[in-house]
């Protein structure tokens, strides 16, 4: 009832087209999210010729069971971020100061997020024996990231409206006497630019690449473990950006800065630039730096798994690190926040994942839905 006034309250200021695409995406949303758990109807008794039909208790529970750990949790985030993200964009409260367009391309994409989430998990909860959909499976925890994070910035915004990003500053300031992003200005060159903009590209791909090379040679136990830790770690991030909401240096501090350093630069700077410029400039994903933390992860894995990829990635690795303050993305604190994050994500990862095996194994759960 409360969303029906929204958008009653809505349709002074929109046309009558946009109210019904409004009402569909809505719908479609929820409908979709929140029945993900009833693909399977029936379930055959020990006489194979007298089919029953599950209780909704029975429907959910084997679901929730037949997920992984990096899965339940990636949809315990996908609701939360798709609902917040939902109510950001229909509640005339929270989008007042929003164009009529930017709401139309926000559905757009709540809509698009929401098939895509419920055609990762009908693949799973159908199809789980298929060789095909096995590796899509183990590979869709990027897909999930993906999901969440498209949505993550609405759900920051209406829960912690609190930004940091003017404490992260100080405290830079504090540290070192002066913006660190201010100062890595007088080392400009554009092949160094380049160079830097290619290290920070390179932690979209390089545990990606990791992963392939593990899974190519047959490594499963391995490859388990790094996705596990990554997908843990990310999550701790996503949590982090929700706790401490913070922008990038280059969004806050810009009227510091006196050097152009993307001038005369080339295709791997302005492919950055295009990369970074497709999130709002309202996302608050500086603190932690992921960037940092899934790179560290990703050579301390390559260093025990694949020791020829971490010699190939090292240099890069190591220029990430500078890169990320150089191109403005983050504040140094950032970078020291990684840290911590990887080390809980390396610490409750295993206990997590016990206690998810631990809950999958409980028969008596099974009797009590039953």
């Amino acid at each position: 009832m409360q969303f029906k006034a929204w958008i009653t309250a809505y349709n002074a200021s929109t046309s009558p087209t946009q109210v019904c695409f409004i009402q569909f995406c809505l719908s479609a949303s929820f409908r979709a999210i929140f029945r993900i758990s009833n693909f399977a109807l029936y379930i055959r008794s020990d006489d194979i010729n007298l089919p029953r039909m599950k209780s909704r208790a029975e429907i959910i529970l084997s679901h929730l069971k037949s997920l992984r750990l990096e899965e339940i949790l990636g949809l315990g985030f996908i609701i939360v971020s798709i609902s917040s993200a939902a109510y950001v964009n229909l509640n005339p409260l929270s989008n007042q100061l929003m164009d009529a367009s930017v709401i139309r391309l926000n559905l757009t994409r709540i809509l698009l997020t929401t098939a895509l989430t419920t055609g990762i998990f009908w693949l799973i909860f159908t199809r789980p024996n298929s060789p095909r959909i096995k590796v899509f499976r183990d590979f869709s925890p990027y897909l999930i990231i993906l999901v969440i994070f498209m949505n993550y910035h609405d759900m920051i915004s209406l829960l912690n409206p609190n930004d940091i990003h003017v404490s992260l500053a100080a405290w830079d300031a504090s540290i070192f006497g002066i913006q660190p992003t201010v100062w890595m200005e007088q080392f400009y060159q554009p092949w160094l630019t380049e160079w830097f903009a290619l290290a920070y590209v390179n932690y979209y791909v390089s545990t990606l690449i990791l992963l392939i090379l593990l899974y190519r040679r047959g490594q499963f136990q391995a490859f388990r473990s790094i996705m596990l830790f990554m997908m843990v770690s990310y999550y701790i991030g996503f949590i982090g950006y929700l706790l401490f909401p913070a922008s990038s240096p280059y969004l806050i501090i810009s009227n510091l800065y006196t050097v152009d350093i993307w001038k005369d630069t080339s295709l791997i700077s302005k492919f950055v630039q295009a990369l970074v410029s497709l999130s709002p400039s309202r996302v608050r994903d500086a603190f932690p730096s992921m960037h940092n933390a899934i790179t560290l992860l990703t050579m301390m894995m390559a260093w025990r798994y694949h020791r020829t990829f971490f010699w190939i990635q090292l240099p890069l690795a190591i220029s990430l690190v500078p890169a990320t303050v150089y191109l403005r993305y983050h504040w140094v604190v950032d970078i020291f926040a990684a840290i911590p994050l990887l080390l809980l994500a390396f610490f409750i990862s295993p206990k997590l994942e016990n206690r998810w095996q631990a809950f999958k194994a409980d028969r008596r759960l099974d009797l009590e839905s039953g």
